[in-house]
């Protein structure tokens, strides 16, 4: 047993959708959540500067003894998960579009998916791309702007519907009937992005697998929490915690634990 904390940080807010799943899933264990919305968003930064905020993230999260970290941010999957491996002694678990499972299950050979620049551009997204959907016909879509609707609490206003429209009516038309949304900030749309598709296209938030799998390398290594504990969480912002404090409500998360979190600048960060 291992009764330290996991730590899960992204870009901003878009990570809540991974915590809520570890949470689902993982009932027992403690969270500490870290949203760098201050230097949100990640997708058009170069791979150097994402590396060094992941690396002054994880930093601050190791103070706080974390034992697995999830790199809840496409973009910085791609970016640093690789120097993150090499540079620190845990598990790190890392976000990737769900290619496989879309080819897998399309029917009409034809999927859609929806991610930052900085996600395409990644080693990640075009390897698994390359073994997965060699025989499939990918539409890609760059979701400009739908991470800063997300971190300003705007992504059920009618900014989000036009853009919405603007980059899933060019895969519908294409005739896709898988869409992986392939940013963490993305599944706040989900609900929209169905009602625009219908039945017969299926969105995928790639989430839930990524909680079954920090599950499985805790169990693994042997760091899953005493089963009787009843898990705790501490959400840290690097930007405005205001608006976090608004999405976790909106989530039903009613009740927060709040504690202060280093970052690399040396500022301290709280919800209070």
């Amino acid at each position: 047993m291992n009764n330290n904390p996991i730590g899960i940080f992204d870009s901003g807010l878009g990570g809540l959708t991974v915590w809520r799943e570890v949470r689902w899933q993982l009932p027992n264990e403690d969270i500490i959540y870290f949203a760098d919305s201050r230097n949100c968003p990640y997708g058009h930064k170069t791979a150097d500067e994402i590396v060094r905020l992941a690396r002054d993230i994880v930093d601050g999260m190791l103070t706080k003894g974390c034992k697995l970290i999830v790199v809840a941010c496409n973009t910085a999957t791609a970016a640093a998960i690789d120097e993150l491996r090499k540079s620190y002694p845990i598990p790190f678990v890392g976000m990737e579009p769900a290619i496989k499972q879309a080819a897998l299950n399309t029917r009409s050979g034809k999927v859609g998916v929806l991610a930052t620049k900085g996600t395409f551009d990644g080693r990640l997204y075009k390897e698994t791309s390359r073994k997965y959907a060699r025989n499939v016909d990918v539409v890609v879509q760059v979701g400009d702007g739908l991470v800063e609707l997300v971190e300003a609490n705007e992504y059920n206003g009618p900014k989000a519907r036009l853009l919405l429209e603007k980059y899933v009516t060019p895969m519908l038309e294409h005739g896709v009937d898988q869409i992986v949304l392939g940013c963490t900030h993305y599944p706040f749309f989900k609900s929209q992005i169905e009602e625009m598709v219908g039945n017969n296209v299926t969105v995928i938030d790639p989430a839930p697998a990524v909680a079954r799998r920090v599950n499985d390398v805790l169990a693994e290594q042997g760091l899953q929490n005493a089963p009787n504990h009843c898990g705790s969480d501490v959400f840290v912002s690097s930007g405005d915690a205001g608006a976090m404090q608004t999405l976790l409500t909106s989530m039903n998360k009613k009740e927060y634990h709040r504690e202060m979190l280093l970052i690399g600048d040396n500022q301290y960060e709280s919800l209070r």
